[in-house]
């Protein structure tokens, strides 16, 4: 029996409110700020409502963006940031569960010490090895390309360990029962493993999408072509513009927008994500 404690429960949600509002309260003055005009924050007073310029802001960033920044409208640079995010998300998910099935369920030479190699990249972010990654990208002519933003990202060590974690973890019953059935190792894979994961890959794919979102130093390095600026090289480029001439209404505009999609893919699927974390019993 729980018992009900009044005090207890109001210190709970209080703590709780607060952090909220800690959290929130910078997305708010952002918020704010892109609904004002340019010179409203240099004034040294920030304001706590809304002002009038909220559609001029936001239309002008979207359609024609901030030219004298040398960044392309944000429209452009939301779809490359887009594409980037569901091709490493997609890649990345592709290659750890096929390789983690293969080191699970496949009997073959030093299967755990190829486990332990890839587990040890973890150690061995982009940026470590960021320089012999370019010359390999460069040597192949992917500069400046899809292909290049998102190929040396999608190789993924942490996805490869949850998956052969939850892998072990599937009774050794159902292959054995799938095997008396006639369903091969593509059939098993398919029709039985595949469905188990449902809920892990909907959390991985909240995390990995975020993951590539984000990305700054990468796409920096390789993309000299507007063309394939990513959103996050856009604010930055509107940012640093911004310490010769401040437009914060402009950057916090973009940076709204930015949010956006990242915000939504959590809440759509929230439901899955949560449960994809949590869920111990299969």
């Amino acid at each position: 029996m729980v018992e009900n404690r009044p005090v207890l429960t109001f210190l709970t949600h209080a703590v709780l409110i607060l952090g909220v509002a800690i959290v929130i309260f910078p997305v708010y003055i952002a918020f704010i700020a892109s609904t004002h005009g340019p010179g409203t924050f240099l004034r040294g007073v920030a304001p706590m409502l809304p002002g009038e310029h909220m559609v001029e802001n936001y239309s002008r960033m979207l359609a024609a963006g901030h030219s004298t920044s040398g960044a392309p409208p944000l429209w452009l640079m939301l779809i490359n940031s887009t594409w980037m995010a569901i091709i490493i998300t997609v890649g990345k998910i592709s290659i750890s569960i096929i390789s983690a099935y293969a080191i699970v369920y496949f009997k073959f030479p030093f299967r755990t010490l190829c486990f332990w190699i890839i587990f040890v990249t973890l150690m061995l972010p982009v940026e470590v090895r960021i320089i012999p990654t370019f010359a390999v990208v460069a040597n192949l002519g992917l500069l400046n390309s899809y292909v290049g933003l998102t190929l040396p990202l999608i190789a993924s060590a942490t996805a490869t360990f949850l998956f052969r974690q939850f892998f072990l973890t599937v009774p050794d019953e159902l292959m054995e029962a799938a095997r008396v059935d006639g369903a091969g190792p593509i059939k098993f894979f398919k029709d039985i493993l595949l469905p188990l994961s449902r809920t892990n890959i909907a959390a991985l794919s909240v995390i990995l999408f975020i993951y590539g979102w984000v990305q700054y130093l990468w796409p920096l390095l390789i993309t000299t072509d507007t063309r394939y600026y990513t959103i996050v090289m856009g604010i930055k480029r509107l940012a640093a513009y911004a310490d010769q001439e401040p437009q914060w209404n402009l950057v916090m505009a973009a940076v709204m927008l930015a949010m956006l999609p990242p915000v939504l893919v959590v809440i759509f699927m929230q439901r899955l994500f949560v449960k994809g974390l949590v869920e111990t019993e299969k």
